[in-house]
């Protein structure tokens, strides 16, 4: 095994030469260094910046979508007033917002507490209520804002209207009626945060920006622990994952918690939703590997990084962002996590149940994969722990008894003068 080794190397290092030797002392040069530097100069006009572009893509173009689409939102009562409300959004965001009514401002409070919708309008003839939640969305809440002044200016209008008399009448009567207009049907916009953010984090800066620092995290993972040189069996890989992940899963907590403050809510939970995201992102990069070997981390990379990632919807909302995306988003670790995080942290972990499906299953999958996987993925000289063997794994003992030492090719003469006793051959052929 150490002279097939050696001879391995050797190869390595003579076929990556301008010029090689053959037996005899005859040299000739490399045929295959011309196409490899075709290759290197291929990839590097064509390939990175294809990559680069690609990259680029994935987060700029959601980001520059961004509309409401199908976004749920209540509205109080069932009077003219919020038939008005109703047929206004629609008319302005065709497509934008998916109603749900409600009979009373209790109600519309109890189901954005419960994440059955974002948000819910409030119209009485001399006001418009919006309830908001921030901690869903800070940019839905934004939007509900917005679009809370605007119903406001539309039922302002309306009043004006009905109170102005017709565009013919000149008499005095008449313009008493439309200054009674102008000073009387004037309609205020209260807003209501149901669900605010943490003080320390109004914006939600900090709780945006951790998806990405943790996805990548994630991976790396499952790179140390899948690719480090040690050939372990596969229920320690399981074990050092999930271990891994719990403490990580905590550091990462104790960071956007104890020092940032943006996760106030139910510690416990918020750190098991932590650590069961990266669990779910570094099993399936783990996996990959395992099934498919080393171009499996760059897969595992691509997915949860630059496909999950900006495809989760954690700087704005899930449905903020393009059908495809939303769905697509939702069914990844990073998407699934960022829900997750969001209903454990300020929701009392309503609206959880399907993104914890959704990461178990990935976990499963990846944490199966590791157990399972047959890929090799150590070099001939790493070590293999006492005791540890792989599943189809073939010891140096086995091989060694199958194959006599007769069936070992034969080195090149330049390979066999390196060796240590070819002075002690010389002198004896002398």
């Amino acid at each position: 095994m150490f002279v097939l080794t050696i001879a391995g190397r050797y190869a390595r290092l003579l076929f990556n030469k301008m010029i090689i030797r053959l037996m005899g002392g005859v040299t000739v040069k490399n045929p295959l260094v011309k196409a490899l530097a075709w290759r290197r100069a291929v990839l590097m006009i064509v390939g990175l910046p294809l990559v680069v572009s690609l990259a680029a893509m994935a987060y700029a173009w959601p980001a520059s979508r961004i509309a409401p689409r199908d976004l749920p939102v209540g509205i109080v009562g069932t009077s003219t007033a919020s038939q008005n409300v109703v047929e206004s959004l629609t008319r302005s965001k065709p497509g934008g917002f998916d109603f749900h009514l409600y009979p009373d401002q209790a109600s519309a409070r109890s189901a954005i507490k419960n994440r059955e919708v974002y948000g819910a309008f409030a119209v009485t003839p001399g006001s418009v209520t919006v309830l908001e939640a921030t901690a869903a969305s800070a940019p839905v809440a934004q939007l509900l804002g917005t679009s809370g002044q605007q119903l406001a200016i539309h039922a302002t209008k309306l009043s004006e209207e009905r109170l102005a008399p017709p565009a013919h009448d000149t008499s005095h009567r008449s313009r008493a009626r439309k200054g009674v207009a102008k000073t009387v049907a004037q309609v205020t916009v209260k807003t209501v945060d149901v669900v605010p953010t943490s003080t320390d984090d109004p914006r939600e800066v900090v709780f945006s920006s951790a998806l990405l620092p943790l996805t990548i995290c994630s991976v790396l993972i499952a790179a140390f622990i899948t690719l480090s040189g040690l050939r372990l069996p596969g229920w320690r890989r399981l074990i050092d994952l999930i271990v891994g992940c719990a403490v990580s899963g905590l550091a990462a907590y104790l960071v956007t918690q104890g020092i940032l403050g943006a996760l106030p809510h139910e510690h416990v939970a918020t750190w098991a939703a932590l650590s069961l995201t990266m669990l779910a992102v570094s099993a399936t990069s783990a996996g990959l590997i395992r099934l498919i070997g080393q171009p499996g981390l760059g897969l595992g990379a691509a997915l949860m990084v630059f496909v999950g990632n900006p495809f989760s919807g954690s700087t704005s909302a899930p449905e903020l962002l393009p059908k495809a995306v939303d769905d697509i988003g939702q069914w990844l670790p990073p998407g699934a996590g960022a829900s997750l995080l969001r209903s454990t942290a300020y929701f009392d972990g309503h609206g959880s149940g399907g993104h914890i499906v959704v990461l178990v299953l990935w976990s499963v999958f990846g944490l199966m994969s590791v157990v399972f996987g047959r890929r090799p993925l150590t070099a001939p000289g790493d070590t293999l722990e006492q005791g540890a063997r792989e599943p189809g794994d073939t010891s140096a003992e086995d091989l060694a008894a199958d194959e006599p030492a007769a069936a070992l090719p034969s080195l090149s003469p330049a390979l066999e003068g390196h060796g240590p006793h070819s002075h002690a051959r010389h002198a004896a052929h002398e």
